[in-house]
């Protein structure tokens, strides 16, 4: 292998029922700063069933050129189908870099291509950057949580290629949308081999989500252990309504049964990044620091004054949030009235 021969970094552009993900633009924000560290281009890898009038907006988010395979077959996520025609493209574009979401589309997809193209592949990644070694090799250097998120290990592929990664939705910041950008659309058909389709979908049933994603919430009043119960949860619901946000959760909360899954925030939960992130009751665990830590507004809330949140808090209030979060939503409800 020549790895002079592979060029451009490449982003799986992930849409479900024809709608693309905001991860997809995330990675793409990304992906324009690497490519211009190597001087190449950025390209969208876009696959379903009449999604090709989509496009446009993965140009216009950053992407120089974007890929098409528009099929039947590809109507719905199905491993096979989808691993085979990554792979062909792969083969015949052969990109530098190729970046996934940490969906569980993009954890199913990843590493099965990893096995496929004998490449390596580096999974929740926080931080990716283009780094050269004393010899002048240049290489993409992975950033992820190791051991439990107590270390922060940096991966480095140098003898294969391409150079895979997969990045949490709401780690990455997606560049400005330029309406009018110009870029080069390019169709692919695929060549599939349907011997090896063994799984068909014979149903899809939706699951009634009243939870709204946090990960796209600007406010985050987030609770941990020291919120106690659902009725302290309930009075962050207030603070919450008042400020036009949502409420998260710690993972101690979700593992009493307290909060829903889909409210927790940190390594083994979401990735944040609001305007405010307000912290009540969370000691600031390193699991849950990795999930937040890149809020524009960090505020902390605890009666203890040596908890780790404040090392990254803008504003620390020591107390009890049982005594505060009331006085601060009806202040709040005070100042809003005027």
């Amino acid at each position: 292998m020549d790895k002079k021969d592979y060029k451009n970094v490449f982003v799986f552009a992930e849409q479900r029922e024809g709608v693309i993900q905001p991860v997809a633009y995330e990675l793409l924000g990304k992906a324009r700063d690497l490519a211009e560290a190597l001087g190449e281009k950025v390209v969208a890898l876009l696959l379903g069933s009449g999604v090709k009038n989509q496009a446009q907006a993965l140009i216009e988010q950053g992407a120089d050129e974007v890929i098409v395979a528009d099929v039947p077959e590809l109507e719905h996520y199905l491993s096979e189908q989808y691993a085979q025609v990554m792979s062909q493209i792969i083969n015949e574009r052969k990109p530098n870099i190729v970046l996934y979401g940490a969906t569980t589309i993009g954890r199913d997809m990843a590493p099965r291509l990893a096995s496929r193209l004998k490449a390596g592949l580096t999974a929740d990644c926080t931080k990716l950057e283009i780094v050269a070694d004393d010899q002048g090799d240049v290489n993409l250097h992975s950033t992820r949580p190791a051991f439990g998120g107590n270390l922060m290990a940096t991966i480095v592929c140098p003898n294969t290629r391409p150079q895979m990664s997969t990045v949490r939705p709401g780690v990455m910041q997606k560049m400005e949308r330029q309406p009018g950008r110009n870029g080069v659309v390019t169709d692919f058909t695929p060549k599939f081999d349907t011997s090896k389709f063994k799984v068909r979908l014979v149903e899809t049933i939706k699951a009634d989500k009243s939870v709204a994603d946090i990960s796209e919430a600007k406010i985050l009043v987030s609770g941990g252990r020291g919120v106690h119960d659902k009725e302290g949860f309930d009075k962050l619901q207030s603070l919450a309504d008042v400020l036009g946000g949502q409420v998260a959760s710690s993972r101690a909360m979700v593992d009493n049964g307290i909060m829903p899954h889909e409210c927790q925030v940190g390594q083994t939960g979401k990735t944040v990044r609001p305007n405010l992130y307000m912290a009540c009751g969370i000691s600031g665990a390193i699991q849950h620091l990795a999930g937040m830590e890149e809020s524009d507004l960090i505020i902390a809330i605890n009666k203890d004054k040596y908890a780790p949140i404040f090392s990254v808090a803008d504003l620390g209030i020591v107390g009890d949030l049982h005594r505060i979060v009331p006085l601060l939503t009806e202040r709040l409800k005070r100042e809003m009235a005027k």
